[in-house]
């Protein structure tokens, strides 16, 4: 019996044991299935957490921006990167299609079919969810791979991941670079703006988009599904008052003295009279091995002493308060001054020029003359003299869209650093700041019968085909900045300067072509042993009925080749002056010589002319680009609605034509 209840217990403790090793795997199995189900990123068993799947922001195109003409200064580009799931497609497919399917990626990489097709396999074999195809490659391009066998499928079958990556380009390269400007984030999440690029970011920007993407080997992130889970929205394109043509021409009418004089940096602001619209902005900074590129936006953000071209100013407040006249008597002397008995004002003409009228002291630019009409006239009350300046609006930024416009600085008698020196100074263009553009948008006044205007770089805002978001009208900061009277004795006193055979511009007198302006020449570090240079010119063409105004500054040109206004700065807007009158027809007036010759011109080289793509398919376009030797970017599907460059531009051998598509 005791046997026997002995035996009996046995079993029970062992059935019982048997009981709890089931339950607990019981609930081991349980709670593996509720991990799988809930925490696991297995396909089919519920959501995966954070960390194996998540939502990739997806950034949108930013709008492009355009030229005046429609030629396109920036756009943004979709570029592709192809990875394949080797795992997705079946044994049967790949079987079928894997010769056929390295045949064709060896004919578009150059890579031998036979590589590829060892590289497919290997991939298949590892069973590698993420194999690189292809890099960096155009919308065309990745059309192109999309089409091969087993790639054609969905991405559920065939197993092709399409990566999308919105990239800036310049079609026209780094014309107006530093103007156009750029958006970039920092690493601590701000942005870094720069030019319109960075003023009209807002505009530009569009809505960022969202992907499902999901963690696979290797730390590597695949998309879920072929569709978005939010579509990106394109941003809004900018229409620029920029002319490409002018630009063009101003660069390099600046590049080629640069280089000639050996200068530390220069600046040309092309602008249209009546509007205010700038035509081309050129900055150009010399680098260590002097090459020259667009550094900074001097025309902007630098502000400088101006030297003789704020006599202009000073002419003015002396001409409004009629303490002179223009045919005033003034005696310059020998051409030197003292002021304190050891601070010197000297004209650049060796033994001065004697007794001058006002008018002419202004068109030979000498230093004496002008100082002595400031100074002899608002020395007892100089706060006058800077009253009629500020009244003018000298003291005032522009109050421009592009960041970083350079503060001017006109002295005020009631600042704590105000000295006996700051009056006469001032009168030929020391211990005052404007920068070119500020000095521009005044001279430009003068061409506009007095009327100030905003520079303007943007006519509208919107989305080609659709109606302006937003349009840019003239912008009026002071509508007379002095009287009629006043205004027709300066603006005679500007075209004797380049005109009469005394004027310091003289050298730039045109015989077809009438300007009128006013040379700089300033001097820098001159506290130190080493003086340095600013030359500059700044006008209007033609004088008569004028169209445009011009300013050029050169920064620190080499001493010994020259660095007056007269030699430097002024046959640089001769140059643009005279290329914008003969070469672009539809704005000025052509001699029938020079028509005769661009005509034979294009002739010669009309097999480097962009043609006309407008309704074509994109096969169509793409093999008339590549019949020309030209290479061919596509933004969107279907027929091409808009090109850059334009139709009948010139271009060079394998330039890039962007062809946008609807």
């Amino acid at each position: 019996m005791n046997n026997s209840n002995q035996h009996t217990n046995f079993h029970k403790s062992r059935f019982f044991l048997l009981v709890s090793v089931l339950v607990v795997f019981g609930f081991i199995l349980i709670g593996k299935l509720i991990h799988l189900q809930f925490y696991s990123n297995t396909e089919g068993l519920g959501m995966a957490p954070d960390a194996l799947v998540k939502n990739v922001v997806l950034e949108p195109s930013r709008g492009d921006i355009y030229a005046a003409d429609g030629n396109i200064l920036a756009t943004s580009v979709a570029r592709y990167s192809l990875h394949w799931d080797a795992v997705t497609p079946s044994a049967k497919l790949f079987d079928k299609y894997k010769k056929i399917l390295a045949d064709s990626i060896a004919a578009v990489s150059s890579v031998d079919a036979l590589v590829v097709l060892k590289q497919l396999e290997n991939a298949r074999k590892k069973k590698n969810r993420y194999w690189l195809v292809a890099n960096d490659m155009s919308y065309s391009t990745y059309m192109r791979y999309k089409s091969f066998p087993i790639f054609n499928k969905s991405a559920y079958k065939g197993g092709l991941i399409a990566e999308q990556e919105i990239k800036r380009e310049h079609p026209l390269g780094k014309i107006a670079e530093r103007t156009i400007g750029y958006e970039k984030l920092d690493k601590d999440g701000t942005y870094f703006r720069v030019g319109l690029e960075g003023a009209f970011s807002q505009y530009l920007r569009g809505d960022s988009g969202l992907r499902l993407k999901q963690k696979i080997a290797n730390g590597q992130w695949k998309p879920i599904s072929d569709s978005n889970e939010k579509e990106p929205t394109q941003g809004y394109d900018l229409r620029t008052t920029l002319d490409v043509n002018i630009q063009d021409i101003a660069h390099n009418a600046l590049l080629g003295q640069l280089e000639a004089f050996e200068a530390d940096h220069g600046t040309v602001v092309v602008m249209e009279v009546a509007t205010g619209a700038v035509k081309a902005i050129v900055n150009l900074g010399r680098t260590e091995k002097g090459k020259y590129f667009e550094k900074l936006n001097y025309a902007v953000g630098e502000a400088h002493e101006p030297g003789s071209t704020f006599k202009l100013m000073g002419m003015i407040a002396a001409l409004e308060d009629k303490v002179i006249d223009e045919n005033s008597l003034i005696e310059t002397g020998n051409g030197e001054l003292t002021f304190y008995g050891k601070y010197k004002v000297k004209d650049s003409k060796k033994g001065g020029y004697g007794t001058l009228t006002a008018a002419k002291a202004f068109e030979v630019s000498s230093n004496v003359g002008l100082v002595k009409i400031v100074y002899d006239n608002y020395n007892e009350n100089p706060k006058q003299f800077i009253d009629r300046l500020y009244n003018m609006g000298l003291n005032k930024t522009l109050g421009l869209p592009i960041r970083g416009e350079g503060v001017p600085k006109i002295p005020y008698p009631t600042d704590t650093d105000w000295d006996g020196l700051d009056l006469p100074w001032m009168a030929y263009g020391y211990g005052v700041s404007l920068t070119p553009l500020q000095t521009l948008t005044f001279y430009n006044a003068i061409a506009n019968q007095g009327e100030m205007v905003q520079p303007q770089f943007l006519t509208e805002i919107g989305n080609l085909g659709d109606a302006p978001h937003k349009v840019f009208t003239k912008q009026v900061l002071n509508p007379s900045i002095c009287s009629e009277e006043t205004l027709a004795k300066v603006q005679k006193m500007m075209f004797n300067v380049v005109d009469k055979k005394w004027g310091t511009g003289h050298r730039i007198k045109d015989s077809l072509l009438t300007m009128a302006g006013k040379t700089g020449t300033c001097q820098v570090d001159y506290t130190t042993d080493n003086v340095q240079y600013i030359s500059s010119f700044v006008g209007y063409f033609p004088a008569d009925q004028p169209k445009y105004s011009c300013i050029v500054v050169v920064h620190r040109p080499d001493k010994t080749k020259g660095y007056y206004g007269a030699t430097v700065a002024a046959p640089v807007f001769k140059t643009i002056a005279k290329k914008i009158f003969n070469d672009i027809p539809r704005q000025l007036p052509l001699n029938v010589s020079r028509l005769n010759g661009l005509v034979e011109e294009v002739r010669l080289n009309e097999e480097l002319q962009v043609p006309n793509l407008a309704g074509l398919s994109e096969q169509e376009a793409i093999k008339t680009l590549e019949a020309l030797g030209l290479e061919v970017e596509l933004k969107g599907q279907g027929n091409v609605k808009g090109q850059s460059p334009q139709p009948g531009t010139k271009v060079k051998y394998q330039q890039k034509v962007i062809l946008e598509l609807s």
